[in-house]
């Protein structure tokens, strides 16, 4: 009986899973292993290698973008973690604030800022700096990486590092840990989860964006979202090839989590497993 329940419950997801992520990736493979005219080819993912500058460009970017956003995010989550509950409800909300805004705004916001007349290289202009070319570079597209997808790094920091029993710490430092190797030794590997489902959760919108590199990169920063996006809407028009380049990628993303989860020991309720 409370199976039943259960499947019936689980009946509309299971719905909405098989329409919007089943299916799709179902044409996606058909795509990808047939041509125009619907026939068996291995020439589409045989094509795929003539990209693997596209790729590995792709893959770059999207890890140097994780490694920033790391670095960045992770002294911020701790910084909220130690806050008062009230500071840490309006620090998380600013962090969320640019998120409510429209992604395409906020990427237009950061054109008008990198322009070579934008408003930076004005106010270099104003102290007598020379002017700096900013946009259509590979720095403009982590930039915007970095500052579109930041926050999905930031939040699952914050939500482990707030669950660390606050004992633990206490008993490094009582055995007479100083703070820095309290927080390299206890805190750090007690944050582990966090780190992985972070780096997870920016890789992989970075490494398969194409807004971001299409208006920060100006097309010379070729990415592999760039390059479905050209397949199914720009004038070289060949869903099939593009399919098979998102099967790649897909399969790319795959392997890299896996190795991603390789390192996870997983959540517990006081944070991560320490070694």
């Amino acid at each position: 009986m409370k199976r039943s329940r259960t499947r019936l419950l689980s009946a509309p997801y299971t719905v909405w899973v098989t329409i919007f992520i089943v299916v799709p990736m179902l044409l996606v493979v058909w795509f990808a292993f047939t041509d125009k005219s619907g026939s068996f080819t291995l020439d589409n993912i045989l094509s795929v290698g003539q990209y693997s500058n596209v790729f590995l460009r792709s893959i770059w970017l999207g890890a140097v973008a994780t490694a920033v956003s790391l670095l960045l995010g992770y002294p911020l989550a701790y910084s909220i973690s130690q806050m008062s509950v009230k500071r840490q409800s309006v620090m998380v909300m600013l962090v969320m604030l640019p998120m409510w805004m429209n992604f395409l705004l906020r990427t237009y916001a950061w054109m008008s800022l990198l322009e070579d007349n934008g408003l930076i290289n004005s106010l270099f202009a104003s102290l007598g700096l020379p002017r700096l070319h900013m946009i259509n570079t590979a720095g403009a597209v982590v930039l915007g990486m970095v500052y579109n997808y930041i926050p999905y790094m930031i939040l699952p920091l914050y939500s482990i590092l707030t669950k660390i029993d606050r004992s633990v710490i206490e008993a490094a430092q009582d055995l007479g840990a100083s703070d820095s190797k309290v927080f390299w030794k206890v805190v750090v590997p007690m944050s582990m989860p966090g780190v992985i489902s972070g780096v997870t959760m920016v890789f992989v919108p970075a490494v398969s964006t194409f807004i971001i590199s299409k208006m920060l990169g100006g097309g010379a920063n070729l990415l592999i979202g760039d390059l479905i996006d050209m397949q199914f809407l720009g004038s070289a028009y060949n869903p099939n090839l593009g399919s098979a380049i998102s099967l790649v990628l897909m399969v790319i993303i795959l392997i890299c989590m896996g190795i991603m989860d390789q390192f996870d020991d997983g959540e517990e309720t006081g944070g991560g497993v320490m070694p």
